[in-house]
C-alpha cells in the first residue's frame, strides 16, 4: 500500500480530506429528520462529486459534538481513507487500482493497549445515556433514532478466535438499549446464532466512528474465519491499536469515537424498525428483534457520530461498496480460475449488490455462461444479488449505456438469459413478502450478453471510429472540441 494511509483513526483522515476542500461544514441542523434529509438531497443532486457533511452545533447538544455523512461518498475521500492516489482517469480505473492495492493483503493482528482517546470519557451502569451523543433520526419513516449506520459491530465465534467486525443497523430503543438488526447468513448472525444455540447471551462491541479502511473491511466481504481487524490493518500497513472491553473483553479500537459494550440475550426482544434500507425501501417492517443492554459507553472529547443512512440511489453506500465490490468480485473470480476477467462493476443503482457486469474476453465455448454463474454464487455476488450480465471485453461494465446496449444487441432473451431460484436473500428485500421474512429466498438472472462464441468472426463489426483514428483526430481539433 502507499505511504498516504491513514494510520491515526477517524480525525487524521478528516484532516487531509479538509485539506483537499472535501468537507462541508453546516452549523445548526436538528438531529431530527433535517441531517438525513440533508445527506439525501445532497448525495442525490451531486452523487460522486458530493462533500461530506459535518454538522456542528447541533441544537440539544453541547457545542463540540457532531455527526458526520457521507464521509466516503467521493472518488478522492475513498482513496484517501486507504491510501491510494486521488486522481483517476475512469471509475474503472479507481477499481483497478483498489484492486491491485487489495489483492493479497497480508493480515495484521491488532495490538492491544492499556489505554487510547476512546477512554476520554467513560459511563458505566446507571450513568449510560446513548442519547448523550446527538443519535439522529435518519428518514422520516424510521421507527427510532438509528445510532448504527456507519458502524462496527465486534463479536467473536464462540467456537474459535474468530473476531468479526461487521456493519449492522442499530437503532436505540432506550438510554441504555440498542437493537442489533443482522440480516441472516451475515457473520455477525453466524456468531449470533452459535451463542444462542449454546444458549448463551452474545458480547458485543459497537463502535461509532473509526478510521476508514476499519470501516470499510466491516461492511464488504471478508473471508469466513478472517478478522476484518487483521485484513484493515494490513490494508493500512500497521496493526490496530485495541482496548480490552472492561466488560466484554473483546477488543474495542483505540482511536473510535464512540464505543459501546454489553451483551445481546435471546429472551430480550422487542419491536425494532421500521427503517429505510440501501434497496431504497422500508425493508423488513417492524417486527421483534433482540437488543442489548449497555453497560458501558465510552467516547472521545468533541465526539464525531459517524452516519452512512441508506435511502433510494444514489447515495453514498452504493458508491463506495460499489469500487470494494467490484474488486472483491473480480478477486473471487480469478481465484475460481475464470480467465481473461477484464473488468468487473457491481452498479450503485442496485445497491452494489443487485446489478453486477462482469467483462471477459472469450477464450473458449461456456467461458460467458462459466463468468456468469461464478459471479452469481460467489460471496461477493451472492447475497441479494439479482442481475449479472457478462459482456465482451470492448465494453466498460461501469456505464449503463453501453451495458444496455450490448444486452440489447448481443443477448438472445430465450437463450441467453438463466435463472436461479431459492438463492440467498434477506428480508430487506421488498420483493420477499412479509410472511417470508424469516426464509428469505430470492430468484436471479444470469445474462449472457457477449457474442455468441462460434459467431466471433462473422458478427457484424461495430459502428464506431477506430482507436486510431480517433487518436489522430483528437490530436488536430480536441483543443477546440468540449471534452
Amino acid at each position: 500500500m502507499s505511504e498516504q494511509v491513514t494510520a491515526g483513526g477517524l480525525r487524521d483522515w478528516l484532516r487531509k480530506v479538509e485539506d483537499e476542500g472535501e468537507v462541508l461544514h453546516l452549523s445548526g441542523v436538528h438531529w431530527e429528520r433535517e441531517m438525513g434529509a440533508i445527506s439525501e438531497i445532497v448525495e442525490q443532486e451531486l452523487g460522486r462529486d458530493s462533500p461530506a457533511l459535518l454538522f456542528e452545533d447541533i441544537p440539544g447538544y453541547p457545542a463540540g459534538h457532531r455527526t458526520l455523512y457521507n464521509h466516503i461518498g467521493s472518488v478522492k475521500r475513498l482513496a484517501l481513507g486507504v491510501g491510494l492516489p486521488t486522481e483517476y482517469d475512469s471509475l474503472l480505473d479507481f477499481v483497478e487500482a483498489y484492486d491491485a492495492a487489495t489483492s493479497g493483503v497480508e493480515l495484521i493482528p491488532p495490538r492491544t493497549v492499556s489505554d487510547g482517546p476512546v477512554m476520554e470519557n467513560v459511563r458505566r451502569g446507571d450513568d449510560v445515556d446513548l442519547f448523550e451523543v446527538p443519535v439522529p433520526l435518519h428518514h422520516e419513516g424510521d421507527g427510532g433514532r438509528y445510532m448504527g449506520t456507519a458502524d462496527c459491530i465486534i463479536t467473536k465465534d464462540p467456537e474459535s478466535d474468530w473476531i468479526n467486525v461487521g456493519t449492522y443497523r442499530a437503532q436505540a430503543k432506550d438510554s441504555d438499549e440498542i437493537f442489533l438488526y443482522i440480516s441472516p447468513g451475515k457473520h455477525g448472525r453466524l456468531h449470533r446464532d452459535t451463542h444462542f444455540e449454546h444458549d448463551e447471551p452474545l458480547p458485543v462491541v459497537m463502535t461509532f466512528g473509526q478510521d476508514p479502511a476499519l470501516w470499510l473491511a466491516s461492511c464488504n466481504e471478508t473471508e469466513t474465519g478472517v478478522s476484518e481487524l487483521d485484513y484493515a490493518g494490513g490494508l493500512r500497513g500497521a496493526p490496530y491499536d485495541v482496548i480490552e472491553g472492561p466488560v466484554t473483553g473483546l477488543p474495542i479500537p483505540a482511536d473510535a469515537e464512540i464505543a459501546i459494550e454489553g451483551f445481546v440475550h435471546p429472551e430480550n426482544r422487542a419491536v425494532e424498525g421500521p427503517f429505510g434500507e440501501w434497496m431504497g425501501y422500508y425493508g423488513s417492517g417492524a417486527r421483534d428483534e433482540p437488543f442489548m443492554k449497555v453497560e458501558g459507553m465510552y467516547f472521545r472529547d468533541d465526539p464525531i457520530l459517524v452516519c452512512a443512512p441508506p435511502h433510494k440511489p444514489p447515495q453514498e453506500l452504493g458508491f463506495y461498496r460499489a469500487i470494494v465490490r467490484s474488486a472483491l468480485l473480480k478477486q473471487e473470480l480469478e481465484g475460481a480460475g475464470v480467465p481473461n476477467v477484464e473488468g468487473v462493476f457491481c452498479h450503485e443503482s442496485g445497491g452494489s449488490r443487485q446489478f453486477n457486469v462482469v467483462s471477459i474476453k472469450q477464450r473458449y465455448a461456456g467461458h460467458a455462461r462459466q463468468a456468469g454463474y461464478i459471479a452469481t454464487e460467489t460471496r461477493a455476488g451472492a447475497y441479494a444479488g439479482r442481475w449479472t450480465v457478462v459482456v465482451d471485453d470492448d465494453v466498460d461494465p461501469s456505464s449503463l449505456e453501453e451495458v444496455t446496449w450490448a444486452m440489447s444487441t448481443r443477448c438472445d432473451p430465450t437463450q441467453d438469459i438463466e435463472t436461479i431460484d431459492r438463492a440467498w436473500s434477506t428480508p430487506l428485500d421488498p420483493l420477499v413478502p412479509d410472511d417470508d421474512v424469516d426464509f428469505p429466498f430470492n430468484s436471479r438472472a444470469i445474462v449472457d450478453a457477449t457474442v455468441p462464441y462460434e459467431r466471433r468472426d462473422e458478427f457484424p463489426p461495430v459502428a464506431e471510429t477506430s482507436a486510431e483514428y480517433r487518436e489522430e483526430v483528437l490530436a488536430k481539433w480536441g483543443d477546440e472540441l468540449p471534452l
